[in-house]
């Protein structure tokens, strides 16, 4: 019994410590539409959600900017 509780205790404090690191080190870029000027950009940090006028064009997060600047080509918010 004890041995038991003691694989399930170490088990969880294993994937605990997963679950705490980052889930990217390398650069993102992501896609923002800006409502008011009807325009799509490529950003490299974290859009905030609280901008009333300013949305992520889509959920992806890309690696290179110029993967990111080609995407802006087929979204739909970004061609309307």
């Amino acid at each position: 019994m004890k041995r038991g509780l003691l694989c399930a205790v170490v088990a969880v404090a294993l994937n605990s410590s997963a679950l705490a690191q980052p889930a990217g080190t390398g650069p993102a870029f992501y896609v923002v539409w800006n409502s008011l000027t009807k325009n799509c950009t490529v950003v490299d940090k974290t859009p905030r959600t609280d901008t009333p006028n300013i949305t992520v064009a889509s959920d992806a997060i890309y690696r290179t900017r110029a993967e990111a600047e080609t995407a802006v080509k087929t979204l739909k918010p970004c061609n309307q």
